[in-house]
């Protein structure tokens, strides 16, 4: 897992920056994997009106 900051505030830069010193087991990486199915799109990237505009 890669944090990826989009902040304004530096306290919530630094919380972002904070998450690369945590170390998951294997076990929670076996747990994130069964809650977060990669496969298992659901629903549009953009809503309908905003697609129409990108020419999709």
């Amino acid at each position: 897992i890669v944090p990826i900051p989009g902040t304004k505030r530096r306290t919530h830069l630094a919380e972002n920056m904070a998450a690369v010193d945590i170390e998951l087991s294997a076990a929670d990486v076996t747990r994130i994997g069964a809650a977060v199915k990669p496969d298992a799109v659901s629903g549009t990237r953009y809503p309908e009106k905003q697609l129409g505009g990108l020419g999709i």
